[in-house]
């Protein structure tokens, strides 16, 4: 099926969407939560961090702080260094290819999956199984298809058609539709399916349909290797890759898929991810419409419980987001240390990339920083009203 060719406004025209820098006194002003930033680095937390904040259309921080990693002859990051944003892809590609190709008449969020990719009905095997036709697109968005929260499907699969073949393989453990699980696959399997309404590559449509348009130009699958040195590394994989992971995605299913990948793969930096959350909170302009945003970042009824919309993650309690961020606010998380949270009522998004999994993906106290941060920066915020 061939995609739309309705243009996409280009940077020169939509710029007024974009951020106005406006942080010189960013430093007293979000003092506490630059310091709660930088204690975490001093207890290896992470090594590295970037943030940027968006506030009622200007860009009022962005900071890094940190090493690339522990090391003492580490270079420094900067707000130009690159992160890899594990599963925040999912929001800023996956979930916006949907949104153009919705809007464009292209996607229908209750079709089947099996109308697109057949395979994943798995006719005549082990795994077929009469409920796999019940699963929609809308299903895979809402992560209520009854397809697990992850597989190491790295481990039986060293081609990309054979992890997706084993990723279509993958047995349902409840019914579709009857309850809300996180998963990697259903965003693997939701990947091919955009890319076969498409008619084209996933890494390809969004960077000519969104990174490049919104002049998002440190965002980027499969980042060139003249970026190398300027993105932080990951992980030292010691059993699979058996290699320092820079400049490479850090989800080994995603790495077998050739870095391309609807859970992850997309690398970006702070400030890029201000451009795209600025124009999330213009509605969606210069992207999509209004109502396309709406109905995308609008918590799903089905299943009851869930804290899922359309691809994005909404506030729950407690919530990564923090105390503040209201009931219309729509955001993500990614497994290296990466996090988008917006809320359009206080018109306001914060962003933090962080190297979390360096060494070795044990460390888990971001969990405890993240909500420390984005308290101290609405509190900052309003005590400068």
């Amino acid at each position: 099926m061939q995609a739309s060719s309705r243009p996409l406004k280009t940077p020169a025209n939509s710029a007024a969407h974009f951020p106005i820098p406006n942080y010189d006194d960013q430093d007293a002003v979000f003092a506490e939560a630059f310091q709660t930033l930088q204690r975490a680095v001093a207890e290896r937390v992470f090594p590295a961090a970037s943030t940027a904040v968006t506030y009622r259309g200007r860009l009022v921080a962005l900071k890094a702080v940190g090493r690339f990693t522990y090391a003492a002859d580490s270079p420094e990051a900067n707000v130009e260094s690159i992160f890899d944003l594990a599963s925040v892809t999912k929001v800023v590609a996956t979930t916006s290819m949907a949104m153009i190709l919705y809007e464009r008449g292209l996607l229908d969020l209750d079709a089947p999956v099996a109308v697109i990719v057949p395979e994943f009905v798995g006719l005549g095997s082990a795994t077929e199984d009469p409920r796999r036709r019940e699963v929609t697109l809308r299903m895979l968005l809402t992560h209520s298809s009854g397809l697990p929260a992850y597989e190491k499907l790295f481990l039986r699969a060293q081609t990309r058609n054979e992890l997706l073949a084993a990723a279509f393989a993958v047995p349902l453990t409840t019914d579709p539709g009857t309850r809300a699980e996180y998963s990697d696959i259903g965003f693997m399997i939701l990947g091919v399916a955009l890319e076969r309404i498409a008619d084209e590559a996933l890494d390809h449509f969004c960077q000519h349909e969104v990174f490049g348009p919104l002049g998002m130009a440190r965002t980027a699958f499969n980042p060139p290797a003249s970026w190398r040195s300027t993105i932080a590394p990951t992980q030292e994989d010691r059993t699979f890759r058996k290699r320092t992971i820079q400049g490479e995605v850090q989800d080994e299913n995603a790495s077998v898929l050739g870095g391309v990948a609807g859970h992850a793969g997309a690398f970006s930096t702070a400030g890029d991810l201000a451009i795209f959350a600025s124009v999330m909170l213009q509605e969606g302009r210069p992207l999509v419409r209004p109502e396309t945003l709406a109905l995308f970042t609008r918590r799903d009824a089905s299943p009851p419980g869930s804290s899922r919309a359309l691809g994005w993650d909404t506030p729950s309690t407690p919530s990564q987001s923090g105390k503040y961020f209201g009931t219309k606010s729509f955001g993500h998380l990614g497994y290296t240390g990466t996090s988008l949270w917006i809320d359009p009522d206080r018109q306001l998004s914060i962003i933090l990339l962080t190297n979390r999994t360096w060494p070795d993906c044990q460390n888990q106290a971001i969990k405890e920083v993240r909500p420390k941060v984005h308290d101290a920066v609405v509190q900052a915020l309003e005590a400068n009203a």
